[in-house]
């Protein structure tokens, strides 16, 4: 069972690969054409490193309730 399940795994990024390499990047040429690139980077960073902060202040809370608990 295990070594289907990495079969099918396999074999879905083989064709989500092939998926993604198809794709023409004609909207990130005209983003880069016009400088708004920049503006789609800094908001994917902003929000990126929001996720890892409340994943990161998440983790201390469960922490500390673990602690308490243990306690």
């Amino acid at each position: 069972m295990n070594k289907l399940i990495t079969h099918l795994l396999f074999f879905f990024f083989f064709i989500v690969s092939f998926a993604a390499n198809a794709q023409d990047a004609e909207m990130a040429d005209k983003f880069r054409e016009d400088g708004k690139i920049y503006v789609v980077i800094t908001v994917f960073a902003i929000i990126l490193t929001g996720l890892f902060v409340y994943v990161f202040l998440l983790d201390r809370k469960i922490g500390k309730l673990e602690k308490e608990e243990k306690n």
